[in-house]
């Protein structure tokens, strides 16, 4: 079926339903960014694959709600289905409250899937709605899973141990932090609904989620046992063995009625459960149970790593920064020979990281854009848009691995020819933000939207902006976007040492180019400026792979950026030189001179 042909189905589900209107969001029972292949029901419905997308369909019309990443991507993909693109952030895009309010009359229903929206996003619907005099419906079972008859099973991944080694605390200690936070909340029980949550919780990963090594699983958490929601046909004898008395194993496909005993108890235990990670139909199991709605315990200590995490992520850092030079140099040389794609390219990168006996998967589908499908913020090639690559514009790169020690993410953009006065301009102030954002000290208790408009600047003073986020969080062997912290123009929790972030402006001009500079760094302290009266902290850079020189023009830079640059190079020739052979430490020389 086409897209329409599919809305048209629901369409006439809705009615059975008694539903003016059906919500199908871009998530899974818990709350992920990235989801499990069943769980892309929105992808599957509107035929629109970005990454972030809520669809609502209506009995005449439907609208698709995403932001400026995807903006260009949605106006490719959805023609043709009847949807309505409405773009976030603008100023006359309607929310999609007040869409739903101007198509539905007075006592007619918005259908929900309970399972697919968080306790926050429920309440803000049913209030925003309410005085419209609209209902919002749950509907048990899925109406787009009625119509989806080759949606693929749930992965039957087995689970693995992520050893203490690599995590640098044992369960155990993880469980007591948990439960002591529990104590001062006043909270007899803990539902884990977000999955990289469950993992980094009982130090398990799988491969349930493509890039992301994480289980469909909940973990529920009491002041003396855990309990592990998740298929038991993944569970292995070493599993059992690493969880041990700690944790009890029952079936994913339980949890409901493990809730509703919980509910069942004549002392009704308060329970804590994340509004914005866990769904409202958990929420629905617990009827009768004080509820204590807040952030996860489990995300601010996820968030910061320890010295053993750290130690491994500057590991993995190294051997994916080796795989970038080699893909770098295998880059130029194979351009202008012919025959190289966008699809090959990232392929090719692909090889070079798996040359690493640890590498283990990418951490998120590569971002491979040549000239204009660069100013796609979060491109997406497939053999339809494979385009192939010419020694001439601009090539931007945006990837990742996952080694059991660390996650990597790491853009560069790459001149392919010589390139033009304004790609030059637009880079080099990118590559400034990059520098400014890291360079700034910043005291302890500041935050993630103060310190992102230092990536901005230079792009400001030209009359540039983009729209993403400057920075995000990023996990150990884990998601490649993690929070709760951020550099986005969000109110996010105060940056602390230990959170490793994503820095990376942009400038893009649809059409033609994109440029991304991104490296991760780490949050410390700064000892120099610290006092016994303040911390101060900053960031220390953790990606080793060169910028483009034959992009930047030094001219626009200050001395302390140039300075930082060329410290920068010498430091990455200097770490990654000695794991190369010959050929590539002379082309890595080549590329780190000093400006």
């Amino acid at each position: 079926m086409t897209a329409a042909q599919k809305i048209k189905a629901l369409r006439d589900l809705m009615k059975k339903e008694k539903v003016a209107a059906y919500y199908v969001p871009s998530a899974d029972d818990h709350m992920s960014e990235y989801l499990p292949e069943h769980a892309k029901r929105r992808a599957w419905l509107s035929g629109f694959t970005g990454s972030m997308g809520e669809l609502v369909v209506g009995l005449k019309k439907a609208g698709l709600w995403t932001d400026g990443r995807y903006f260009y991507q949605a106006e490719l993909e959805l023609p043709g289905s009847g949807i309505e693109l409405q773009r976030l952030g603008e100023p006359a895009t309607p929310t999609i409250s007040q869409w739903l309010a101007s198509q539905l009359k007075s006592g007619e229903a918005v259908g929900i899937d309970p399972r697919l929206m968080s306790i926050a996003q429920a309440d803000r619907l049913e209030s925003e709605l309410k005085p419209h005099g609209i209902k919002v419906k749950s509907i048990a079972r899925n109406l787009v899973d009625r119509l989806w008859e080759d949606q693929p099973e749930p992965s039957l991944a087995p689970l693995t141990v992520h050893p203490t080694r690599y995590a640098g605390e044992s369960v155990a200690s993880k469980l007591g932090r948990v439960r002591q936070a529990m104590k001062e909340a006043g909270c007899d029980v803990h539902v884990v609904g977000a999955l990289d949550a469950v993992a980094w919780l009982l130090n398990i990963r799988s491969e349930d989620v493509l890039f992301t090594p994480v289980a469909i699983s909940y973990a529920v958490v009491t002041d003396k046992r855990c309990y592990l929601y998740v298929d038991g046909r993944k569970v292995t004898g070493a599993v059992l063995k690493h969880l041990g008395k700690h944790v009890t194993v029952m079936e994913y496909r339980e949890v409901g009625a493990g809730l509703k005993e919980i509910a069942a108890a004549k002392k009704k235990p308060t329970v804590w459960l994340d509004p914005q990670t866990t769904n409202r139909w958990v929420q629905n199991q617990l009827k009768g149970c004080p509820v204590h709605l807040a952030p996860s315990p489990i995300m601010a200590m996820k968030a910061v790593k320890n010295a053993t995490q750290i130690e491994g992520i500057e590991a993995a850092h190294v051997r994916d920064g080796v795989a970038m030079v080699k893909f770098l140099k295998w880059l130029e040389e194979a351009v202008p020979g012919g025959g190289v794609t966008e699809l090959s390219a990232a392929e090719r990168l692909r090889e070079f990281r798996a040359e690493a006996r640890e590498f283990k998967d990418n951490s998120f589908s590569t971002i491979s854009g040549y000239a204009g499908n660069g100013s796609i913020i979060h491109y997406s090639v497939d053999e339809q848009s494979d385009t192939k690559l010419r020694p001439r514009g601009l090539y931007l790169i945006d990837s990742g691995g996952q080694y059991p020690d660390g996650t990597t993410d790491i853009t560069r953009t790459v001149a392919l020819g010589p390139p033009q006065r304004r790609m030059k301009d637009c880079f080099t102030r990118v590559l400034m933000g990059t520098i400014d954002c890291t360079i700034t000290p910043f005291p302890a208790g500041t935050t993630g939207r103060r310190i992102e408009m230092f990536a901005r600047r230079n792009l400001w003073l030209a009359g540039i902006d983009y729209a993403h986020g400057t920075g995000h969080g990023v996990g150990q062997y884990l998601g490649v976007h993690e929070g709760p912290h951020s550099l986005k123009d969000l109110d996010t929790p105060p940056v602390v040492a230990g959170n490793l972030f994503s820095i990376e402006p942009g400038c893009y001009e649809n059409g033609k180019f994109g440029i991304r500079c991104e490296n991760l760094a780490f949050v410390v302290e700064d000892e120099k400026r610290s006092t016994d009266q303040r911390t101060w902290l900053r960031f220390d850079t953790v990606t080793l792979c060169p910028f483009d020189r034959r992009l930047i023009d030094p001219g626009l830079m200050s001395p302390d950026q140039l300075r930082w640059l060329n410290a920068y190079h010498k430091r990455v020739y200097q770490e990654l030189s000695p794991l190369l052979d010959k050929e590539h430490a002379r082309w890595l020389r080549q590329a780190t001179r000093p400006l």
